[in-house]
């Protein structure tokens, strides 16, 4: 090699470490799953909250909300899990200005959230599609081209929906902000409103609930306004999760006021024409932050063993905001709920703290009641950022009475994709289908990663 060669390979290795970070994590790592397929959503890869998957005419149909202002929503036909393929992708109907984070479908009716960036701006609020014709989907190019009703939650001191649960065809259930709620403090800003869609070309209010001393006017302020944590995330709405094995009571993550049980079974009188409105009351709130930093993102009640496991979001880079976990939590006397374990930390958390982006818990699979979701009561699945997708399961103690412990079965860490800025993957959210399937999505560009567990201890 001459001298010249050797200066041009300098410059050139020179070049390429100038030209695109190196990536952190450049090859998977797993234990006891591996990966089916991979689809980077045409180049918009940025996975939000929402996946649900519709069962029709023998396919398997994937609805994918989007984490950025671009992409609003896309649909994937997963029936062959080894090769999916992109149906149709539709923009945000606020490009710049407004998110949708989150979905969620019952039948032929998908409701999808849209937030955005700052109070004031609009859209925001959720929008009801048609997907009952696939290729009505396919020629969609914008939400419009699906619309049943746009229920608009604007308002000057409102973002709008940031997330949403709608299973059962009658009623969504919304984290969302209004026109006529002004927060108390300024990240107080979403608060639980039912929303009854059994018209769903006529959505309209039924009922909300706030943590009291968060709402401006609140009665019992100044001396309940709530502490404010020392990262402040808000005492606001998160995941609101309402099951048909407990149809009168909400499972609520509250961000920084800590896991939620509602008491909504005065809904029962608004679904019998009873009654045009109603007002949940609070059955219980733990409350764990501090010492710990709380972000309570999602409540999953694991049924037939009164227990729920409970997330905390990790929101800030390098585990600078650690520690998030997932909390084991017995239900059994639902006044008093008890935390009783945590999920494992990998082996490998200082490495994980350290490569960039987030670590730490974010999403649980939420067990949609019907077909097409896994009904997990003995394991779960969850997601990490760049930890990636990690299942664990409860281990029963000999001891009669005693709570069980959590173990983790298996994890899957898909190497980072190009374009994350971080050099790593940012897992968001994951969903598990009834054949015990995985659907993962990046939160920055991979898109949808469709797993499968191979471990020995069963996923049930």
């Amino acid at each position: 090699m001459t001298s010249m060669q050797r200066i041009a390979g300098v410059v050139g290795l020179s070049i390429a470490m100038f030209a695109a970070p190196a990536r952190a994590q450049s090859a998977a790592e797993a234990r006891d799953m591996e990966q089916l397929s991979q689809l980077d959503l045409n180049g918009h890869g940025d996975g939000g909250e929402g996946l649900a998957l519709q069962l029709k005419d023998g396919r398997r149909i994937l609805y994918l909300a989007h984490e950025g202002q671009k992409t609003c929503l896309s649909v994937v036909d997963v029936t062959n899990p080894r090769a999916p393929a992109l149906v149709a992708q539709l923009p945000s109907p606020g490009p710049g200005v407004t998110r949708c984070n989150s979905l969620g479908l019952s039948g032929n009716v998908l409701a999808v959230a849209n937030q955005t960036l700052k109070i004031g701006q609009k859209p925001a609020g959720m929008w009801l599609l048609d997907v009952s014709d696939l290729a009505r989907v396919k020629r969609a190019r914008s939400l419009d081209d699906l619309k049943l009703a746009f229920f608009d939650t604007s308002g000057s001191q409102s973002r709008g929906v940031h997330w949403l649960w709608f299973v059962d065809g009658e009623f969504a259930h919304l984290a969302t902000g209004a026109a006529d709620f002004e927060p108390a403090h300024p990240s107080d800003d979403q608060f639980y409103m039912t929303v009854d869609v059994r018209n769903p070309k006529k959505p309209h209010e039924v009922g909300r609930w706030w943590l009291p001393g968060t709402r401006t006017g609140d009665s019992c302020l100044p001396g309940c306004m709530p502490k404010r944590q020392r990262i402040d995330d808000g005492y606001r709405a998160h995941s609101i999760q309402i099951y048909p094995q407990r149809a009168d009571r909400a499972y609520v993550g509250y961000i920084d006021g800590g896991m939620l049980i509602l008491d909504i079974s005065k809904l029962a009188d608004v679904r019998a024409g009873k009654a045009a409105k109603f007002s949940p009351q609070l059955v219980s709130r733990l409350d764990y932050g501090p010492p710990y930093p709380s972000w309570c993102h999602t409540v999953q009640p694991l049924w037939g063993r009164g227990l729920a496991v409970v997330s905390d979001e990790a929101v800030q880079d390098k585990c600078t905001d650690s520690p998030k976990l997932v909390w084991l939590v017995d239900i059994r006397d639902e006044v008093n709920p008890v935390i009783i374990g945590t999920a494992p930390l990998p082996d490998n958390v200082a490495q994980l703290c350290s490569r960039g982006g987030r670590y730490g818990a974010h999403n649980l699979h939420p067990a949609f009641p019907g077909p097409g979701s896994a009904q997990l009561k003995n394991t779960f699945v969850g997601t990490f950022f760049n930890g990636g997708v990690r299942i664990y399961g409860l281990v029963d103690a000999a001891m009669a009475g005693a709570p069980p412990t959590v173990k983790e079965l298996g994890y899957f860490v898909p190497a980072a994709p190009a374009g994350n800025t971080s050099g790593i993957i940012q897992i968001n959210h994951v969903i598990v289908d009834e054949k015990g399937l995985i659907y993962a999505v990046d939160r920055v560009t991979g898109g949808l990663y469709i797993l499968r567990y191979t471990g020995k201890v069963p996923l049930d």
